[in-house]
C-alpha cells in the first residue's frame, strides 16, 4: 500500500504541476501556441486519470475497486489504463510508426514506445501495475514539454531582440499616405516615417529632423540624430519628428533584411560540437537498442543453457526497457544546437550579429587578433591638429591651404575645409595642378601656391621644417617662400586603449595592427594603444599576405588557436574572407561588411570585440557542460540500468530530467548582457 500511495502523491505532483502551468497560461503571463496548449491539456487530462485510477485500485479502496471493477475488473481496468496510455502516447506511437515506414528506426521516439509497450506487456503478464508505462510515458511528454517552452521562449526572446521586421511603408501620394508593402516599394521613392515607427527600407533623409532608435542594431540605446541629407538605414525607430527619406535600396536590399536573413539563417552553419553530436546520435541510438535487446536475451539463455538456473524472462526484459528508457539521446540532441542558437541571439541582443554556430565556435578559439587600423582601431576622420607657421596667420596659412585643395575630394582636403570653416570661393583659385603622391599646386588671389608633402617641397628645391608631432604634414609654400605645415591627424577611438586591454583580459595572446599609412604615424597609434606589432604601408594586397604569413608563423604552432581580422568591411573584403574569422565593424548600413565577414558587429565600438570573444567562450562552456552532463549521468545509469540497480523512475530522470536540466543550461546562453 505504502508503493501506491507514493505512486499516487507522485502522480498528484504532475497533476498539480500541469494545473498551474495551465492556469498560468490563462493569465495571460506566459502566451503559448496551440499546439503547446493542446499538450498541456492532455498532460493534465493523462495524469488526473491516473491519480484517480492509482487512488481507487490501492489496498484501502478494496471496496470501491470491486465496485469500479466486476468480476471482469482486470480487463476493464486494464482499458481504462489504455485509454490513458494511449491519451499521453499516441503522438509518440504514431511517430515511431511513421519513422518504421520511412527507413528511420532508431529515434527517440522508437526508444520510448519500445520501452512503454514492453512495460506495459510485462504489467500484463505479471500483475497488473501499469503504473510505470505511464508514468514514463506521461514525464517524458512533460520533459518534451518543457523543451519546447524553452525553445519557444528563446525564439520569442530573439524574435523581440531582432523585432525590426516593418509592416509597411507610408508611401505620400496626392497629399495621402498609403501604407505600402515594403517589397513593392520603388527604388527612388520618397516615404513617409512617423514618430514611433520603424524605418523600412535604406534611403537618404530629404525632409525633416529627428532622432532615431538604433538599439535593435547595435545593442546601444543612445538615440543619433537625423536631419536632410544624412543616410538612414533600415531597422531603426522614428523616435521624435517626422522623416521623409528617398529609398536608396529596394526592401530585399536593405539593411533590416539582410540582418533578418543573416540572423533566420545562422542555423544553417552547424558548428564541429553540433555536428559530432549529430553523427554521434546516429551511432549511439542503434547501438543501445541492440545492447538493450542483447540484455533482455543472453542472460536468460546463458542462465538457462550454461548454468542450470532459470531464465528470469520478466527481469532481464524490464532491465532491457529500463536501460532503453535511460539511453535516450534527447538532452544532447536538443540541447546542444539550443545553446549555440540562444547564444547566436544574445549577441544579436548586443549588436553582434554572427552568421553561424561554426563561427561562434571558432571565434571561442582566437588567440591572435589583427586589426585594420583606419576606421577600426582610429574614427576615420581626419583633423587638423597643429599649424606651425613662419610670418603668415595660422588661419590665413589654413585658408590658403583649403583654397589649394578646393577640387580634391581627398580625407585630407576634406579636413582642411573642415578647419577653414566654410566653403571655399573657388573663383579666388586657379591653375589647379594635382601631383599624384605629392600634393598639389595652386594660384589663390594671383599667389603660388603649393601644398603637399615633403616630396613636394624638395621637387619644387623650397627648403622645408621638418616636423616631430606624428600624423600627415602637409609643407605650404607661398610665391616659392616656405610658410610652414599643417599636421593631420586621425583621431584614436575613445574606447580603443580599453578594447585592447580587455581582448588580453579575455585571453587574446596577441594583437596585431595593419595600416597603409606610413610607419611612424602606425608605430605611434600602436604604442599609444598597447597593440604588440604594427606593419605599416601596406596595400591591400599585402595585407592578405601578412595575415596568410602570421596565421602560418607564430599562430600556426597551435592547432587550435585562430586568428581574427577586424576591419570596417568596406575595403578591407579580401583580408575578412582570408582570415579564419572576419569580424566586420561599424557595418550598419554597410554591404560589402555584411557580405564578407563571419561576424558583423553593427557598431563602431571596439570594445565589442572582446564582448563578442566572452559570449563565445559562455556559450561553448555551456555546450561542454551539458556533454559531459548528459553522456557521464547516462552512462553510469545504464550501467547500474543493466545490473538490475536502476528501476523505470531512475530511467526518467536519466532521460527526462537531465534533458530539462540541459535545456535549462542551455537558455543561459541568452543571458550576455552584463558579460
Amino acid at each position: 500500500m505504502q508503493e501506491q500511495i507514493i505512486n499516487g502523491l507522485l502522480s498528484a505532483v504532475v497533476a498539480a504541476a500541469a494545473i498551474f502551468l495551465f492556469l498560468k497560461e490563462r493569465s495571460g503571463e506566459d502566451r503559448l501556441n496551440r499546439k503547446q496548449k493542446k499538450m498541456l491539456i492532455r498532460i493534465l487530462v493523462s495524469a488526473m486519470l491516473l491519480l484517480a485510477l492509482q487512488l481507487v485500485t490501492a489496498e484501502g479502496f478494496e471496496p470501491l475497486d470491486r465496485i469500479l471493477f466486476p468480476a471482469a475488473g482486470r480487463i476493464t481496468r486494464l482499458a481504462l489504463y489504455l485509454i490513458d496510455y494511449g491519451i499521453i502516447g499516441h503522438d509518440i506511437l504514431r511517430k515511431a510508426f511513421q519513422g518504421i515506414r520511412n527507413g528511420r528506426v532508431f529515434d527517440e521516439n522508437f526508444l520510448m514506445a519500445v520501452a512503454t509497450i514492453g512495460a506495459m506487456a510485462l504489467a500484463i503478464y505479471e500483475n497488473g501495475d501499469y503504473l510505470e508505462a505511464i508514468a514514463v510515458m506521461l514525464f517524458y511528454q512533460i520533459g518534451e514539454w518543457f523543451q519546447g517552452y524553452a525553445v519557444g521562449k528563446s525564439r520569442r526572446n530573439i524574435s523581440e531582440l531582432m523585432d525590426i521586421r516593418p509592416d509597411y511603408a507610408n508611401v505620400e501620394e496626392d497629399g495621402r499616405l498609403i501604407q505600402a508593402d515594403p517589397d513593392e516599394v520603388a527604388i527612388g521613392s520618397v516615404i513617409v516615417v512617423q514618430p514611433g515607427e520603424k524605418v523600412p527600407i535604406d534611403g537618404v533623409a530629404v525632409e525633416g529632423i529627428s532622432t532615431l532608435n538604433t538599439s535593435a542594431l547595435t545593442g546601444e540605446s543612445l538615440p543619433r540624430e537625423a536631419k536632410p541629407g544624412d543616410e538612414i538605414v533600415s531597422g531603426c525607430i522614428n523616435m521624435t519628428g517626422v522623416l521623409k527619406i528617398r529609398t536608396t535600396k529596394e526592401f530585399g536590399e536593405s539593411t533590416v533584411s539582410k540582418i533578418l536573413d543573416l540572423v533566420e539563417n545562422a542555423s544553417s552553419r552547424k558548428s564541429k560540437s553540433e555536428d559530432f553530436i549529430s553523427k554521434f546520435a546516429k551511432v549511439y541510438t542503434p547501438a543501445v537498442c541492440y545492447s538493450a535487446l542483447a540484455l533482455a536475451l543472453l542472460p536468460p539463455v546463458v542462465r538457462m543453457l550454461f548454468l542450470g538456473l532459470a531464465a528470469d524472462w520478466g527481469v532481464w526484459i524490464y532491465r532491457a526497457l529500463t536501460f532503453l528508457v535511460i539511453s535516450c539521446p534527447c538532452a544532447l540532441v536538443i540541447s546542444i544546437p539550443l545553446s549555440f542558437f540562444a547564444g547566436i541571439g544574445g549577441a544579436s541582443q548586443q549588436g553582434i550579429l554572427v552568421k553561424g554556430s561554426n563561427y561562434l565556435e571558432i571565434l571561442s578559439q582566437v588567440k591572435c587578433l589583427v586589426f585594420d587600423k583606419t576606421g577600426t582601431l582610429t574614427q576615420g576622420v581626419f583633423e587638423v591638429n597643429g599649424v606651425h607657421h613662419n610670418q603668415m596667420e595660422a588661419q590665413k596659412l589654413v585658408e590658403y591651404a583649403a583654397l589649394a585643395e578646393s577640387a580634391s575630394s581627398h580625407p585630407i582636403s576634406k579636413s582642411l575645409k573642415r578647419a577653414y570653416g566654410k566653403e571655399p570661393n573657388r573663383a579666388r583659385v586657379s591653375d589647379i595642378q594635382e601631383i599624384s603622391g605629392s600634393g598639389v599646386l595652386a594660384k589663390v588671389d594671383g599667389m603660388e601656391v603649393a601644398a603637399g608633402n615633403d616630396k613636394l617641397m624638395r621637387r619644387l628645391g623650397i627648403p622645408y621644417v621638418d616636423c616631430r608631432e606624428t600624423g600627415t604634414i602637409i609643407h605650404m609654400a607661398i610665391q616659392g617662400t616656405y610658410a610652414g605645415h599643417i599636421v593631420i591627424s586621425d583621431l584614436v577611438k575613445p574606447h580603443a586603449k580599453e578594447a585592447i586591454s580587455a581582448l588580453k583580459a579575455a585571453g587574446v595572446e596577441e594583437t596585431v595592427m595593419l595600416t597603409g599609412d606610413i610607419k611612424k604615424v602606425a608605430d605611434q597609434v600602436a604604442a599609444s594603444l598597447g597593440i604588440d606589432e604594427a606593419y605599416s604601408e601596406l596595400l591591400p594586397g599585402d595585407k592578405v599576405s601578412k595575415v596568410e604569413e602570421l596565421m602560418r608563423g607564430r599562430h600556426g604552432k597551435s592547432g587550435k588557436a585562430k586568428l581574427a581580422f577586424v576591419g570596417d568591411g568596406i575595403n578591407d573584403a579580401p583580408v575578412l574572407s582570408r582570415a579564419d574569422i572576419g569580424i566586420a565593424m561599424g557595418a550598419m548600413g554597410s554591404d560589402a561588411a555584411i557580405e564578407a565577414a563571419d561576424i558583423v558587429l553593427m557598431d563602431d565600438d571596439p570594445l565589442k570585440i572582446s564582448k563578442a570573444i566572452r559570449i563565445s567562450r559562455k556559450c561553448l562552456g555551456i555546450v561542454y557542460q551539458n556533454i559531459t552532463l548528459a553522456l557521464g549521468i547516462k552512462f553510469a545509469c545504464l550501467l547500474l540500468g543493466a545490473l538490475g540497480i536502476a528501476n523505470m523512475y531512475l530511467a526518467i530522470f536519466a532521460d527526462v530530467g537531465v534533458m530539462v536540466l540541459a535545456v535549462l543550461n542551455a537558455i543561459r546562453c541568452l543571458f550576455v548582457k552584463n558579460l
